[in-house]
């Protein structure tokens, strides 16, 4: 087995062995700046391009809360509210925009909303992984050409998706404005 598959391998297994923390298991404690960064490598690593990506700063932080995708911390300290959807965001920006993320973070209202939101996520994030952890697989026992097909297959998978997901967000948002001058 060559090593592209060898690793592949490797990373399936710990993808597999992966859990992104529910709701209920969110620290409870309200977190300084760098404790959140220690913390959330700790729950992303796997999902960085490679062992040295950098998913998320502090620099990266403060631009979500200066633009309104995370509320402001209180007294410089972050809630579990944060780190659920610093988690969504870090995980979604390679995909959709910061402006589409914050839509779909800020689109509800009620007592749950924030839980529902991320548990949605995270039960989505949780089937669509196993689903390609068993492809890479597949890939990875047929050696370095199969795996070469499947990334070409994944990505116009994402792009098409990708897609569908900003048209959606977009027709949202129209039907949104719509409703509001309806109202006024």
């Amino acid at each position: 087995m060559n090593n592209a598959s060898y690793k592949m391998q490797q990373w399936v297994k710990q993808v597999q062995e992966h859990q992104t923390v529910s709701w209920d298991a969110l620290p409870e404690i309200y977190l300084y700046m760098d404790q959140v960064i220690t913390y959330m490598e700790k729950q992303l690593h796997l999902f960085g391009r490679d062992d040295e990506s950098v998913l998320l700063t502090s620099s990266m932080i403060n631009n979500y809360v200066k633009d309104g995708v995370l509320p402001r911390p209180d007294k410089k300290k972050y809630s579990r509210e944060h780190l659920a959807m610093l988690t969504v965001v870090c995980l979604l920006k390679q995909v959709l925009s910061i402006q589409d993320i914050s839509s779909l973070l800020n689109s509800g209202s009620g007592e749950n909303h924030q839980k529902d939101i991320y548990e949605g996520f995270r039960r989505a994030q949780e089937q669509e992984l196993a689903q390609v952890c068993d492809r890479v697989l597949q890939a990875a026992e047929q050696g370095e050409a199969e795996l070469r097909l499947l990334a070409s297959s994944l990505s116009v998978e994402a792009s098409a998706r990708r897609i569908a997901a900003e048209r959606i967000l977009s027709e949202l948002a129209l039907s949104e404005n719509e409703r509001e001058e309806d109202l006024s």
